[in-house]
């Protein structure tokens, strides 16, 4: 039975707002996609649950295609950033349901695998350059082959990206951070030392 008998919008994750959207079939089948916009993800958060969820039960799961243009033709805001990320959770989830009713992996429905591996990222964070080239050196002693790299900036007081929680990216916050912690000018003076 492929017909959606639920879903439900999900935000978790301390210190940011991480959003994932779970629909789950009449045979038990679910599939989750995520519906993380950086910086809005709350709006992102209620629109699914308040314009897309209820249009979702009861349709069937397996027409991907025709759920996709239904909530794209049928979106107030067409091509906005919050709509265009709730659809691609909902298809992202969908197309997860039916690699799992087909018993295959995702990759294999969509033309096969076309590469071994897939090269990521640490993200190294710190208050300041030592503490940041440490944390790098931490992320290549676990193996990483690339490693971005963000500090502090003397002279802000709160910098972009930069906290004292480890494995935190960014706060989640309802506003956008004071205009000095974006100023180009910092950064540029600072960065060519984290490679020295």
């Amino acid at each position: 039975d492929r017909r959606i008998v639920a879903a439900r919008v999900i935000v978790t994750c301390p210190g940011r707002n991480f959003v994932t959207l779970k629909i789950e079939t009449g045979s038990g089948v679910f599939g989750l996609g995520d519906a993380t916009l950086n910086g809005r993800e709350l709006a992102v958060a209620a629109y699914l649950e308040h314009h897309v969820v209820p249009n979702l039960i009861g349709r069937d799961a397996g027409r991907i295609e025709d759920l996709w243009q239904f909530l794209y033709k049928g979106a107030y805001w067409r091509r906005g950033p919050v709509t265009m990320t709730a659809i691609a959770a909902v298809d992202v989830a969908l197309w997860d349901i039916l690699g799992k009713m087909a018993g295959l992996p995702l990759y294999q429905l969509l033309g096969g695998r076309s590469r071994d591996g897939v090269l990521v990222y640490g993200h190294a964070s710190g208050r300041d350059i030592e503490e940041a080239s440490a944390d790098v050196e931490r992320f290549i002693a676990l193996g990483y082959r690339a490693v971005r790299a963000q500090c502090g900036v003397p002279g802000l007081a709160k910098p972009y990206g930069v906290t004292r929680q480890k494995n935190a990216y960014e706060p989640a916050e309802s506003e956008l951070p004071l205009e000095t912690e974006w100023s180009t000018p910092p950064y540029l003076d600072l960065v060519p030392r984290l490679f020295e």
